[in-house]
């Protein structure tokens, strides 16, 4: 039979965190930054404080939204060829993080920050990997105008994998710059919302906020039917109750405020019931991503969503530590694993480290490989005649000839590929071979093998009226200033917060 999945709720102790969650959002509240998704929200049925722009949802608001979210949507590559399924039974895989460096070994420090050229050659790497459907902006180009990295990205994308892609909310311009390069590269706004090609990240600041920016964005996202993450990252004991519990309880409550508005905006509209939560460290007060509660966290998100039937995304493969050494394995295994036995049905996990805050391309090969050996696991043991070889052993058992085992039997043959698990990157060899090929250690080999593949790397070249018109497009987003991002995010501000932090102003 196949592993078991995990629970951390009893049936009963989801029926409470799901009454908690509807009390929350009864009694106290989403606070919607944007006018307009209030407005939107208040003629749906919710109640709002115009003073506070705190947004009161009902019971009867919530369950009619859950209605219309599907169950199941395709992810499409570029040219449409790559299709990968979402659904409430299956598990995928894809790259985490926003990382603005990379691990370098030839650094002094070991990092360095990101170029674009870091960024060609995850999406790269990505497309060449067995059980990584999607990579998303994973590495923050540093030489890059931050207005306009989306649109450079998006570029970069459509000439390097045939994968999809997934992307901030990142306001209602650079969303809507996202659909319209996506629409140009596809054929047209139709075919994009037909076959979507992106992932979006929609993240309510905990506890229980929606910030303007990021609704901006959240609206084209869903207008155009691209399926969008709904995680928060609250913080077990500084932006959620220290308690797990809690924590759960709280986020559910702002997973379910974004879902109505998500379906208000565009019926249907396909969305994750998502987490990146984790906990604080209470002795240093930093996050701390690669401890075992993120797992139990995930886990329990894991069955709210097979609770309220939507495909759930959480993490894996988080770790805190600043080196690829043991602390780093043992972390990315156990929230791996967690995630995978709790049933999350898109697990972004591939590629960072530190918190997501540096890329290694050497890691998206090693976790490609853990990927592969998770699956496996999930896979279980299978039990038939066929596969107990009660014949097989006794035919091996009882020969007289000397020297004789399974290797050479026809059933091993049969067998082996189905049962057995070949991993790319393990060293398997005896001592005496290992110092005959080196004496590697997996990074140098991840290495070895990252070099063979981006220089076999054939770039794909695009039509040269559409090369143009993206060139031109991209020149354009580069092109403006603070007063369209003001008149485009309806803000009356002097300067923009984006949603990781980094203020644009005007230079006047």
């Amino acid at each position: 039979m196949k592993l078991n999945k995990i629970d951390v709720f009893s049936k009963n102790e989801l029926e409470q965190i799901h009454a908690a969650s509807l009390e929350l959002l009864l009694d106290v509240g989403i606070k919607v930054d944007s006018e307009k998704a209030r407005a939107l929200l208040k003629k749906n049925g919710a109640e709002v404080n115009e003073k506070t722009h705190f947004v009161k949802f009902s019971e009867s608001l919530v369950k009619e939204k859950l209605k219309t979210v599907p169950d199941s949507f395709t992810l499409h590559g570029p040219d449409g060829t790559y299709k990968a399924t979402i659904d409430v039974e299956h598990t995928e895989f894809a790259t985490i993080g926003t990382p603005v460096k990379i691990y370098d070994p030839d650094h002094k420090k070991g990092i360095r920050k990101t170029v674009m050229a870091d960024t060609i050659n995850q999406i790269r790497i990505v497309d060449s990997l067995e059980h990584v459907i999607c990579s998303h902006i994973d590495v923050w180009p540093n030489d890059i105008k931050y207005t306009a990295l989306h649109a450079h990205c998006i570029y970069q994308w459509v000439k390097n994998t045939k994968k999809p892609y997934g992307l901030g909310c990142l306001g209602r311009l650079a969303s809507q710059d996202m659909m319209n390069l996506t629409s140009m590269i596809v054929g047209g706004e139709k075919e994009l919302m037909n076959r979507p090609r992106l992932v979006g990240f929609m993240n309510p600041t905990s506890p229980l906020h929606l910030p303007q920016i990021m609704t901006n964005g959240f609206e084209v996202f869903a207008k155009y039917r691209q399926p969008t993450i709904i995680a928060p990252e609250a913080l077990a004991g500084t932006s959620s109750p220290v308690t797990l519990a809690g924590l759960v309880t709280q986020t559910n409550a702002e997973i379910l405020g974004s879902m109505v508005l998500s379906q208000i905006y565009n019926s249907r509209a396909p969305i994750f019931y998502g987490t990146v939560s984790h906990v604080t460290d209470m002795r240093t007060g930093n996050s701390a991503m690669g401890s075992i509660e993120m797992g139990l966290i995930t886990a329990g998100i894991a069955q709210l969503a097979r609770y309220y039937n939507i495909p759930s995304r959480g993490p894996g493969c988080g770790t805190d530590s600043k080196l690829l050494d043991m602390q780093n394995g043992y972390e990315r295994l156990q929230t791996l694993m967690l995630a995978a036995q709790a049933g999350i049905n898109y697990i972004t996990c591939a590629g960072t480290y530190e918190a997501t805050l540096v890329e290694a391309l050497e890691l998206l090969l090693i976790d490609d490989d853990l990927i592969g050996m998770v699956k496996r696991a999930m896979e279980g043991i299978k039990v038939n005649d066929d596969t107990i070889g009660l014949d097989v052993i006794k035919k091996v058992a009882t020969t007289e000839q000397k020297g004789v085992n399974f290797l050479a039997e026809k059933h091993t043959r049969t067998h082996m590929k189905q049962e057995l698990y070949f991993p790319k990157l393990s060293d398997r060899n005896r001592r005496s071979t290992w110092y005959k090929k080196g004496e590697k250690d997996v990074i140098t080999r991840a290495g070895e093998r990252i070099k063979e593949l981006l220089e076999s790397y054939q770039e794909k070249e695009l039509p040269k009226e559409l090369d143009q018109k993206l060139i031109k497009y991209i020149r354009d987003v580069e092109a403006r200033n603070f007063d369209d991002y003001k008149k485009a995010e309806d803000l009356m501000v002097d300067s923009i917060t984006l949603p990781d932090g980094i203020e644009i102003k005007d230079k006047k």
